[in-house]
Parts: structure tokens; C-alpha cells; sequence
């Protein structure tokens, strides 16, 4: 009887994983907010100067408008036009600081969630003293767990609807004038269709960052390697980092959900090197070996004192790490980091199969 009675036995390995998720999350949200603020403080920037600007064209167009009919039609033409235009950026950037501010509160309340949530996890894993304290303990965290991939699910599509949808529609009216203008000006059609063109290109690149950030095409199809080598290029043209890419052995796929781990513990690790070493220049090899498979990152960064930092990981936001060696212990790998302050820092991954 005291058997049946028994609390269940508390699953640490499903606590991992889950504090994995929020873990990830909490510093993929962390990274997008610092984003968002610049993004938001550089709009208020043009904000600023645009008001102006349209202040300027406003005082020009009413003294236009009080020397009619006695001025020039092209430069009532032109002057209309100029007061039209910033008019149309000067609501378009409100537009956006209201967007950006919407989205930055947003976040830090998503933030503030996801933060508790970790806090809890971490509870329920010190916790011995009840299991089924434990139990009940884990349940709501799985419950919030699940209500955060949810949350992912929507983060999704509103970046679908505010980037590419939104950039789409632009393209809508910018076809719409084009069509006014091959009626009235055709020789000012050709300026607005190269505008056109670069509009349509900007989409393309967005839809294409979009996906590959929610999963690479390219890993299922080809594997890891030319993924990682598309994926280096962007980020080194991207952040000015120097990132070189060296392949040791045979090139071959690897089984299960290796690559997808692999190249996220690279891609955590050079934005690591980015955000937190200060990095110049990094250099990724993957050693291919018939039964195992190891990455080895190393950046000429600022370096660190591993054992003070790995101490103090649970209370900063600096979650980079604990999802890497969450990765690793994840697929049975083992995840090594080597550094000193001012000699950069190595992190190598490696796995059997």
C-alpha cells in the first residue's frame, strides 16, 4: 500500500530540457530587445529631423501658395511633391516608434515571465525535501513551457506580418505610383523603378534571414558544412567579424539530430564571441572522424576566467553557455571551454556515434 502511494519519481531530464527552452529563449528575447531599443532610438533620431524637415517645407509651401498664380508651375510641382513625400515619411516613422514601442514592452514583459519561470525551474531542481512538491512544481512549469512555444509560435508570425508583409504592401503602393506616374512623368518612372527593385530585394532577404533563423533549409538538404559556410558569411558580413571555417577529415552527414546541434553550439558560440568577447576574428574547424565528430570555435576576444564565470552563470543573463552544454549533454557529448583573460577563448564540442 505505501508503494501505490509513492509520489513519482521526479524526472531531472525533462527538467533540463525545459529549463534548456526558457533558458535559450530568455537570451534570444534579451538580444532582440537591446535590438529593438536601438532600432527604437534611431527612429526617434530621423523622427526628429524629419519633423523639422517638414516644418521647413511646410513655412516654403504657404509662401508658394500666396505668390499664386505668379510662380513657376514646375515649382509649385516640386515643392508639393517634397512636403508629400516627407509628409508620408514623418507618418511612417510615428508609425514605427508606436510599433517599436509596443513591441519593446512586449518583450520585457515577456522577459519578466520567462525569468520567474526559470526561477521556479531552478527551485524544483533544489528541491529534495517533497517529491511530490516537486511533481506538482513541474507540471506548472511544463504548462508554462508549453504556453512559451506558443508564444514563439506568435513572435513567428508577427515578424512575418511587421517584415515581409508589411514591406509587401509598400511594394503595392509603389506599384500603384508607378502606374500614376508612366501616365503623367514617364521619365521619372525609371528612378522610382529601381527604388521598386530594391524594395522587392530587401523582402527577399528578410523572408530568406527569417527562415534560415527558424531553421536552415540547407541543413536537411546538404548537411552541416555548407550550411555552416553560408551561415559564417552572412555573420561575418553582418557584425565585421573575421570568421574563417577549416574542415579536418572526410566531409560526411551526421545521424540523428547532430547537425542541428552542432551548428547551433557554433552559431551560440560566435555570437557569443561577437556580444560578450568583443572578437575580431574567429576560427571554426569541424573534425570529421569515422565513428565521432568534434567543433572547436576560438576567437582572439578579451577572454575569461572560466571557473569564476561558469560559477556565477545561474545569476547573470548570460545564458550562452548553460544552452551550449545543454546541447551537448542533450545528444551524450561533451562540451569543453578554455580561455584567460586577454587571450581569447576556445569551446570545443565533441560527439561519438
Amino acid at each position: 500500500m505505501a508503494q501505490a502511494d509513492a509520489p513519482p519519481a521526479l524526472n531531472r531530464s525533462a527538467l533540463s530540457g525545459a529549463r534548456f527552452l526558457v533558458s535559450k529563449r530568455i537570451e534570444e528575447l534579451d538580444e532582440e530587445a537591446s535590438a529593438t531599443e536601438s532600432h527604437l532610438a534611431r527612429t526617434q533620431g530621423a523622427h526628429e529631423e524629419l519633423r523639422a524637415r517638414l516644418e521647413a517645407l511646410e513655412a516654403r509651401w504657404h509662401g508658394v501658395l500666396r505668390e499664386l498664380p505668379h510662380v513657376d508651375l514646375n515649382q509649385v510641382d516640386a515643392t508639393f511633391r517634397a512636403l508629400a513625400g516627407v509628409r508620408s515619411d514623418f507618418a511612417a516613422a510615428q508609425e514605427r516608434i508606436n510599433d517599436l514601442g509596443g513591441r519593446l514592452n512586449s518583450l520585457r514583459v515577456e522577459l519578466e515571465v520567462l525569468r520567474s519561470v526559470h526561477r521556479s525551474l531552478d527551485d524544483v531542481m533544489a528541491a529534495t525535501a517533497s517529491a511530490m512538491e516537486g511533481t506538482t512544481k513541474l507540471r506548472s512549469a511544463s504548462r508554462q513551457v508549453f504556453q512559451i512555444i506558443e508564444e514563439e509560435r506568435m513572435r513567428i508570425a508577427r515578424d512575418m506580418h511587421d517584415g515581409p508583409a508589411q514591406s509587401m504592401a509598400n511594394l503595392v503602393l509603389q506599384a500603384e505610383i508607378l502606374e500614376r506616374l508612366i501616365a503623367r512623368d514617364p521619365s521619372l518612372v525609371a528612378k522610382e523603378l529601381e527604388d521598386f527593385k530594391d524594395g522587392v530585394r530587401r523582402v527577399l532577404d528578410d523572408t530568406r534571414r527569417l527562415i534560415f533563423d527558424l531553421r536552415p533549409m540547407t541543413l536537411d538538404d546538404l548537411g552541416l558544412v555548407p550550411t555552416l559556410r553560408k551561415f559564417v558569411k552572412e555573420f561575418s558580413d553582418r557584425s565585421g567579424v573575421q570568421v574563417q571555417l577549416r574542415v579536418v577529415g572526410e566531409e560526411t552527414r551526421l545521424p540523428g539530430s547532430l547537425e542541428p546541434t552542432l551548428f547551433r553550439i557554433i552559431q551560440e558560440a560566435l555570437n557569443n564571441a561577437r556580444k560578450h568577447a568583443r572578437a575580431t576574428s574567429v576560427e571554426v574547424a569541424i573534425h570529421f572522424q569515422p565513428h565521432s565528430v568534434s567543433a572547436v570555435v576560438r576567437d582572439d576576444g578579451v577572454g575569461m576566467d572560466v571557473a569564476a564565470t561558469e560559477a556565477r552563470l545561474d545569476g547573470t543573463r548570460n545564458l550562452g553557455l548553460i544552452s551550449m552544454r545543454e546541447r551537448a549533454d542533450l545528444e551524450k557529448g561533451r562540451l569543453d571551454v578554455r580561455s584567460q583573460p586577454g587571450h581569447g577563448t576556445e569551446i570545443r564540442a565533441t560527439f561519438e556515434f
